[in-house]
């Protein structure tokens, strides 16, 4: 049997303590004693009706008891995907940074969103802070690999798993700063073909083609 909440308890007690307000009422509201008598009847049998079908129906428990079912199994499976984020950070390894992992969000919110530079909305004019444009072409600083821009974010939008993997505590301050998805050059021979890059990574190559 569900748990009785907190909400559904003050509920009771509500019901409870309205059948001797209603009394009350009746007795200083009435016209006359049959006057009375008849609101405080019909007030008791409301009451009593309301009660009935919010805590005496098997129908009301069995909807209870299949949204505390549904509640239980998305807390599970809340944490199961957690686990499974956190498993293939860690397994993984590098694959996080080439942005090409996503996480879901609940479908309820109003607007939409989406990681690493795969944002659908036009943002128009580009801010004047951010210095690439989508179509140029790049050379990593460090790793070496080449790619055109195909995305960017003002600051990096990406899991906070990502973030904490690819950003330790002596980078934190590049989270923000401007990122870039980045399409790599096959011609690189990197197994994957995307990449999710600061700002700081990235030098602008002129003349090369991709």
């Amino acid at each position: 049997m569900p748990h009785i909440n907190a909400a559904a308890a003050l509920q009771i007690c509500v019901l409870l303590s309205a059948l001797p307000a209603q009394y009350f009422i009746s007795q200083w509201y009435g016209t006359d004693s049959a006057q009375r008598i008849q609101i405080t009847e019909r007030l008791i049998i409301a009451s009593w009706s309301s009660f009935t079908k919010s805590y005496l129906s098997l129908d009301a428990w069995a909807d209870r008891l299949k949204l505390w079912i549904s509640k239980t199994r998305q807390g599970e499976g809340s944490k199961t995907e957690r686990g499974k984020v956190v498993n293939t950070t860690k397994e993984e390894g590098e694959n996080w940074y080439y942005g090409e992992k996503k996480t879901k969000i609940d479908a309820s919110e109003a607007d939409a969103r989406t990681y690493f530079a795969e944002s659908t909305h036009v943002r128009s004019p580009k801010p004047e802070y951010i210095r690439f444009s989508v179509g140029q072409v790049i050379v990593h600083k460090r790793l070496g690999y080449s790619g055109v821009i195909v995305g960017w974010d003002v600051k990096a939008n990406a899991p906070e798993e990502w973030l904490q993997h690819k950003y330790p505590p002596a980078k934190q301050d590049l989270k923000d700063t401007p990122h870039y998805r980045i399409l790599i050059n096959k011609a690189n021979g990197l197994e994957k073909s995307t990449a999710y890059i600061a700002e700081e990574d990235i030098t602008i190559i002129m003349g090369l083609e991709v």
